[in-house]
């Protein structure tokens, strides 16, 4: 199936499974009832037959659909021995577009209408006797009509949930009168899961950090988030990373990258030192840094601020440009095109200001980077000149000695191998390397014809060319030898003369 229908599979599992928790969560404290009941219901059926009316009969596709699957929560009260009395329903329940998911249609799936909303509440308020305690989420959203409307049911508390596009959830309460408790029990997404965006927020926009800051109420509207819960993840950051800072700037809660916590004296340190170090003035760069980069994170704020009002004013002087168009008479020519002078004025100032504040913000990350290179040469205490040369002929003496005491064991080594061998294994080894020379030694050596135990050269075989029987150069080979033999005292004979042949 498409990608639309498998994210929407993903809500409602994820908003069910996060409602599950917080409904076992607040039984017995904001739910009443002492016996609890818990049932679960889905449109499986009806889902099965819109797959049939389009000739889809794959079960792998009808379990990667939404199936408007519900959690009903029953709380009972025990009455005198042998009876119970209800106090109330809680249902988490998802509404989605199943007619669009079964034809293979592309594209997202509609919103959710205020008819099919009305029509779906019906269903679960059967007994209206009963309070009841409804979350309706539509992973394909609500239209405007239905978070408009003031869904007054009889004993029936409506709230409506949907992403929010940003990694969360939107909560809106179909009425006037909710209780906020209300709403939390049907807010799928946990605290730590919250803290946790905003730590993948404010990680993904790391970069802010190094030429301003980040405000807790612009990534509180980024994300979706309470401000206060945002405050909370700056906090948690800052225990985290000693470089993070926060500060409160024209109202605005900010958090910015600053110098790291100084490192604790050395213990070396005499009172002299101390004192010299205390009448210097050393050592503050990085109560400078933070003061700095404070100073720089607003400014970054302030600039921003300025570039959102330029985005407006652009905004509107496109569509004021847009009506001047459209415009037939002059008397409305004439008042737009002021208004378009007036503004573009406007716009020419703010991107001064902001021009100006940029110039701020460079000066002082130059002061910064200059401060954070006098502190980091001061962290690393390296050695002087005459300490380095010291090191340097202690190490050349030192490599000195270790050769000499390296060649001294060479020898002793060696020396104490020949006393370990005794003589008659000398012997033997001899006796191997005379073994393994004497093949190289017989090969090494002239040869003779007619020697004994001189094996003799083959007769090559005549090549082309060449009469029968007659041998190149060679003398006679071992089978005609064999044929005549040698008589006591005769000479063997030499090479055959080819005139004589």
């Amino acid at each position: 199936m498409t990608s639309e229908a498998a994210k929407a599979l993903q809500f409602e599992t994820e908003f069910l499974s996060g409602i599950g928790v917080n409904l076992e969560q607040a039984k017995g404290r904001d739910l009443r009832g002492s016996i609890w009941q818990r049932t679960e219901h889905d449109e499986i059926d009806r889902l099965r037959a819109l797959l049939a009316e389009n000739r889809i009969f794959d079960r792998e596709v009808l379990s990667s659909l939404p199936a408007n699957r519900r959690i009903a929560l029953h709380g009972f009260e025990r009455r005198f021995f042998w009876g119970r009395r209800r106090t109330g329903v809680a249902v988490a329940s998802t509404l989605s577009p199943l007619r669009h998911f079964a034809s293979k249609k592309d594209g997202p799936g509609p919103p959710i209408t205020l008819g099919e909303l009305t029509d779906h509440l019906r269903k679960l308020t059967a007994n209206v006797k009963t309070p009841h305690l409804i979350g309706v989420c539509s992973p394909t959203g609500f239209t405007e009509e239905c978070k408009r409307a003031k869904l007054e049911m009889p004993n029936a508390t409506v709230v409506l949930v949907e992403p929010d596009g940003s990694g969360g959830w939107r909560t809106l309460a179909a009425g006037d009168s909710v209780d906020p408790r209300v709403l939390k029990i049907f807010d799928p997404e946990g605290s730590k899961q919250k803290l946790q965006r905003v730590q993948e927020a404010v990680e993904a926009r790391r970069t802010d950090l190094l030429t301003g800051g980040l405000s807790a109420s612009a990534l509180a509207r980024e994300t979706n988030l309470p401000e206060e819960l945002v405050r909370q993840g700056f906090l948690e950051l800052s225990k985290g990373d000693a470089e993070l800072r926060l500060a409160r700037k024209d109202g605005e809660f900010l958090l910015f990258r600053g110098a790291p916590a100084e490192p604790g004296e050395r213990k070396s340190m005499n009172v002299i030192d101390r004192i010299r170090r205390l009448l210097s003035g050393e050592g503050n760069e990085s109560a400078k840094i933070n003061l700095l980069a404070e100073r720089r994170a607003a400014l970054a704020q302030r600039r921003d601020r300025i570039y959102e009002d330029i985005t407006r004013l652009e905004k509107k002087e496109a569509d004021l440009f847009d009506e001047g168009k459209l415009a037939t008479s002059a008397v409305p020519r004439r008042r737009i095109a002021a208004q378009l002078a007036q503004m573009r004025r406007d716009i020419a100032r703010l991107n001064t200001s902001a021009g100006m504040l940029n110039q701020q913000i460079n000066i002082i990350s130059t002061d910064i980077h200059n401060l954070s290179l006098i502190q980091q040469g001061r962290l690393a205490q390296l050695p002087d000149s005459a300490e380095l040369t010291e090191h340097a002929v202690e190490a050349e003496e030192m490599l000195e000695s270790l050769q000499s005491d390296a060649e001294m064991v060479t020898g002793l080594e060696q020396g104490m191998e020949k006393t370990l061998v005794s003589d008659e294994e000398l012997a033997i080894l001899e006796e191997f390397e005379q073994a393994s020379a004497s093949p190289k030694s017989a090969e090494a050596a002239p040869k003779r014809e007619g020697v004994p135990g001189r094996a003799q050269p083959r007769r090559e075989s005549a090549s082309a060319g060449e009469r029968p029987g007659r041998v190149r150069d060679e003398p006679f080979a071992e089978d005609s030898a064999a044929d005549e033999p040698e008589a006591p005292g005769r000479r063997s004979r030499g090479p055959a003369d080819p005139e004589a042949t």
